[in-house]
């Protein structure tokens, strides 16, 4: 009788598993598909860097230089939960080293400071904030540290874990923990050897339900660049046995790994501002809004979840601009919010085992939990969705039942149109979440058509919106002349309006016709309208320094004046001087007060020849040369490769500066490269 029994409970577990589509690939955890669950969510860089004005701290810092004034963690809580954002990752320890909780593995932390007469605990606030707030608590903690005595020995390894674990253990749930894979030489000269399974282990012990991000996740990777971009093709899965924190080969990241055993999918981080901490003299170069609403599809809309970075000020607030420009970016979204899908009918050429279970009625009910899907080994299908009446629409969104993995490699959207179906977008990869943009269509029916597919294709979710169009904000370039040219990209018929004073353009400001003077220096602000003046785009802030008109770069190579031409999208390399530095001489054509220089590497998305460590001496007559007035490196810059500006400590009269390219970014470069190469003397 148990015999029976058994063959017959083996049986019907048979004939459930045969009418259930069955898993394929590498799939999500529990905690993976949490975290699925959520798009959007703060990274807040605020430590000490924020009142030393750098990117990368020395370790060197006095404790009591951190000092906010003002600080209010329930103003970032309300301004993220505004702005529509699900959580916040705060900077918990950078390189560094400086704790913003009262540590007892280190005395570089808030304890041994003025602030909160050294009673203060940030994470505390901010924890509490979150959870008045509804959002979700992360914290980043570098394991990087140029202040701590015991970096570069075993006994540090101990320290870090147990740092981890105060963190883990006094601020209540964690959803998310944050590593980089920096590891740079601490105080000692001396660099880590990081345990990172152990590392990983104390967050499992003591959270066992927040992803860890890293270059390798465990959990969720980075995406392999700050700038806010996923790929067209984003896989959830990678072979996370060779991928390491730090790994070089980064640009793998931004794709992943059709068919690669472990899901870890991505990251998206970026900072609302050019910088990671916050500078001032960064309030005027806010991301425009159509910069941002572009960025949420490529993030969101790409597969990936996305993390915006507010540099918190020396207040300890949320910067005004900040602010206004999420609140903008809420304002977009939302107007966006209307399924034009919903309640309509959809119908496909393929279900699995002709189940209600898997039902095309499942794509538009608006639920996570119910899905469709395709007959059993069908690598193709159309879905065609009947919107009852002519519709105009310009987005798509797909969703696959990634419980089940990530399966479709194509997929493309028509409409009909004068009695047929016309293409008008094509896409990659689907995972989690994907969003199609495409020019505004009326129509009134829509076929999705999954063309190639790893499996039998399964769908959770589809919706169909019509979102507004954004005006592109202006742009404003200088020619090494020194004139100044305003244009408004990709906007048919602009009106540009522009001001020098410092002051908001508004319709009224003078019209940008032709290009005008600004060879001395000065300000410029932009902003471009249309429909009869009634709709305009973000304004746009540009400062300029003295131009580079009489300037001259000593070298026989006439290729060498691209690197002062004015244009960011030219760049000059040249061939690494053997074991010593590679140099550079620009002839100002005059003796200038000179503060400070800055440097541009190259913008064409590559890294080769992009300059880490530097230096710049100045001269009068091209021959006898200061000691360096400036030396040190470009914090972050092959990650984040913006504009370089570098004071002096005091002001330098020259004719002539000497740039030294001490290392490159890339070791093994065989080049220098320079996009730019200014002087500041305002």
């Amino acid at each position: 009788m148990r015999f029976l029994i058994g063959i017959l409970l083996f049986s019907l577990s048979v004939l459930a598993s045969a009418q259930t589509p069955a898993p394929y690939g590498a799939l999500p955890s529990p905690r993976q598909l949490a975290w699925h669950k959520m798009k959007y969510y703060a990274f807040v860089h605020f430590n000490m860097n924020t009142f030393t004005n750098e990117e990368w701290g020395h370790g060197t810092e006095k404790p009591d230089d951190f000092n906010p004034t003002q600080l209010d963690c329930r103003q970032w809580a309300r301004t993220a939960k505004q702005a529509g954002m699900e959580g916040i990752v705060i900077t918990a320890k950078h390189h560094d080293g400086f704790c913003l909780w009262p540590s007892k593995y280190t005395e570089h932390s808030v304890k041994n400071s003025k602030w909160r007469n050294g009673k203060g605990d940030v994470l505390k606030e901010l924890s509490a904030a979150c959870k008045e707030y509804g959002l979700k608590f992360g914290v980043y903690l570098s394991p990087w540290d140029r202040n701590h005595p015991a970096y570069g020995t075993p006994e540090y390894n101990d320290i870090f874990k147990n740092t981890l674990k105060e963190v883990l253990t006094q601020y209540g749930d964690v959803f998310e923990v944050w590593f980089d894979g920096a590891n740079g030489e601490g105080p000692n000269g001396k660099k880590q050897v990081y345990d990172w399974p152990g590392f990983i282990a104390t967050v499992r012990q003591y959270q066992p339900n927040a992803v860890i991000f890293s270059d390798a996740g465990p959990d969720i990777r980075w995406v392999g660049n700050e700038d806010g971009y996923a790929g067209e093709t984003n896989w959830c899965t990678i072979n996370r046995d060779k991928v390491y924190p730090g790994y070089p080969n980064y640009w793998e990241l931004t794709v992943g790994e059709q068919g690669a055993k472990d899901w870890v999918p991505t990251e998206v981080n970026c900072s609302i501002r050019p910088g990671w901490y916050y500078h001032a003299s960064e309030d005027d170069k806010v991301k425009s809004l159509e910069h941002l609403v572009d960025i949420y599809y490529s993030s969101i809309g790409r597969n990936g979840n996305w993390l915006l970075n507010l540099p918190v000020d020396r207040r300890g607030l949320v910067h005004e601009n900040d602010a206004k420009r999420l609140l903008e970016l809420k304002a977009y979204t939302d107007k966006a919010t209307v399924n034009l899908a919903g309640g309509k009918q959809v119908s496909t050429n393929s279900s699995f085992a002709n189940k209600p279970t898997f039902a095309a009625s499942n794509l538009l009910d608006g639920k996570r939990d119910t899905y469709w899907a395709a007959a059993d080994g069908a690598k193709q299908a159309t879905i065609d969705i009947d919107l009852g009446k002519p519709t105009t629409l310009n987005r798509l969104l797909i969703e696959e039942y990634i419980e089940l993995g990530q399966r479709v490699e194509k997929f493309s959207v028509a409409a009909f149109q004068n009695g047929s179906y016309q293409p008008i977008a094509i896409g990659t990869t689907i995972g989690n979440r994907r969003i199609l943009r495409f020019p505004t269509t009326t129509t009134s029916k829509l076929r999705v058509s999954i063309e190639q597919s790893l499996a039998s294709p399964i769908i959770r979710n589809i919706e169909i919106y019509n979102a507004p169009e954004l005006i592109v904000t202006p742009v404003i370039s200088r020619s090494k002349d020194g004139l100044v040219r305003i244009a408004s990209p990709r906007t048919s018929d602009p009106v540009i309006t522009y001001t020098t004073d410092g002051s908001e353009p508004t319709a009224k400001s003078p019209r940008f016709t032709k290009p005008f003077a600004l060879a001395t220096g000065g300000t410029v602000k932009a902003r471009a309208f249309i429909n009869n003046m009634k709709q305009a785009s973000s304004p746009v802030t540009t400062a300029f320094d003295i131009s580079s008109a009489k300037w001259s770069v000593s070298s026989s190579d006439k290729k060498a004046d691209a690197m002062i031409d004015g244009n960011p999208d030219t760049f000059w390399r040249q061939p690494k001087a053997g074991e010593g530095p590679t140099s550079v001489v620009v002839d100002l054509g005059e003796s200038l007060p000179l503060r400070g220089f800055t440097y541009l590497p190259r913008q064409d998305g590559k890294k080769e020849g992009i300059v880490y460590r530097y230096a710049l001496s100045v001269s009068q007559d091209g021959n006898t040369w200061s000691a360096p007035v400036s030396q040190g490196a470009f914090s972050n810059i092959n990650n984040s490769p913006v504009l370089q500006t570098i004071r002096f400590s005091k002001p330098e009269t020259a004719r002539y500066l000497k740039f030294d390219a001490l290392e490159t970014t890339e070791a093994n470069a065989p080049t220098i490269s320079i996009a730019e190469l200014g002087a500041l003397t305002k």
